[in-house]
């Protein structure tokens, strides 16, 4: 979440970021092994394995320019600063607290940027990529070690499915029985209920009808039968939805909605999973909030609760309600309007749907 304060300073793409990789960091035993700002005005970073990392971004007072920074877990044995050019006044690494690795890029004044527009995306199992500025400046490469790594031989052969499938981001779906298991997705609202009306005029009905349609396909894919509880804009009660589930004896229910604020405020972002009880629920719930909030960087974790909505409350199965973000606010919206982003959510849903069916010993012994 964006907070302005008294003083203008504010913070930007709090993220907690898992990474797998096996590769020792360079001069330090922080977990920052290489990084580099591009000419094209992106900043690339690789680390070792299961880093978590938080970046932040502070607007110039009196004494620094803009800056945006990284932290790290390990400490930095070498501490060090870089002389900067172009847009980048310079570059410090350092140790912030003990245990500690911070990344600071500070601009010179002047430079236009634009951290709303910003976003960590993925690139590998082990690298990140932001676009920081424009390449209208003229820059020269700042960097430390090896970002990118050598890329292998690729079967001429390859098919698009595999290419299509890698879209999705570098998280590896989890492997469950095939054919054991019934998943309920409930889109909110529908028909001549559009449900939250957010900037721009975007519909909450249309944005989890395509979410929930994708996270279908994915869990098919795995072998997991998956049912909605409606296909196209009808307005179906609530009632149904859950007679529906119910009906079926599935295994879990996810009930799939997005936000919108009183007062339609623009600074009112999030992503938030609710369950009515029961640690079967409360698991479900804990696995899809953390995969939603790793495709969404940025946007503020209002938590797992506990939330008493008719789908989850009278549904006989684990059962859980998502808010993929709040089509109102300024970061959530412009995201939730792409259906890139779209697919990221999907994607993210669907990873800790499986992982909490393999979590709970429905595996493939």
């Amino acid at each position: 979440m964006i907070e302005f304060l008294d003083n203008k300073l504010f913070r930007y793409l709090l993220v907690f970021l898992f990474l797998n990789s096996a590769i020792l960091p360079v001069k330090s035993s922080s977990a920052l092994a290489a990084w580099a700002v591009k000419t094209n005005g992106f900043l690339e970073l690789r680390t070792k394995s299961n880093t978590n990392l938080k970046a932040y971004f502070q607007k110039a007072n009196q004494i620094s320019g803009d800056r945006f920074w990284v932290d790290f877990p390990g400490e930095l044995k070498n501490p060090r600063i870089i002389k900067g050019n172009g847009p980048i006044k310079e570059i410090r690494l350092g140790k912030p607290k003990k245990g500690k690795t911070r990344l600071v890029i500070e601009f010179k004044e002047e430079t236009y940027l634009r951290p709303l527009t910003w976003q960590l995306v993925g690139i590998d199992q082990n690298r990140w990529r932001i676009k920081l500025f424009n390449p209208k400046y003229s820059f020269k490469q700042i960097g430390e070690g090896l970002v990118e790594k050598k890329a292998k031989n690729i079967k001429t052969n390859q098919n698009s499915s595999y290419k299509k499938k890698s879209d999705y981001g570098f998280f590896k779906l989890p492997d469950v029985k095939r054919n054991k298991f019934l998943v309920i997705l409930d889109p909110g609202h529908g028909g001549t209920d559009p449900g939250a009306i957010g900037i721009g005029g975007i519909r909450e009905t249309d944005v989890v009808l395509e979410v929930s349609k994708i996270v279908k396909n994915l869990l098919s894919e795995k072998g997991v039968e998956a049912r909605l509880t409606r296909k196209n804009e009808v307005d179906l009660d609530l009632p149904p939805r859950v007679s529906f589930a119910n009906n079926t004896d599935a295994d879990i229910f996810v009930s799939i909605h997005a936000n919108a604020s009183r007062g339609k405020r623009r600074d009112i972002n999030g992503l938030e999973t609710f369950y009515y009880r029961g640690w079967r629920g409360r698991s479900l719930a804990k696995k899809i909030q953390k995969q939603i909030l790793r495709v969404s960087p940025g946007s503020p974790d209002r938590g797992v609760k506990q939330g008493r909505f008719y789908v989850i409350k009278n549904t006989r199965m684990p059962a859980v309600l998502v808010e993929i973000g709040f089509l109102t606010g300024r970061l959530d919206a412009r995201r939730l309007e792409k259906t890139t982003h779209r697919k990221r959510v999907a994607y993210a849903i669907a990873k800790g749907i499986l992982e909490y069916l393999y979590k709970k010993g429905w595996n493939l012994k």
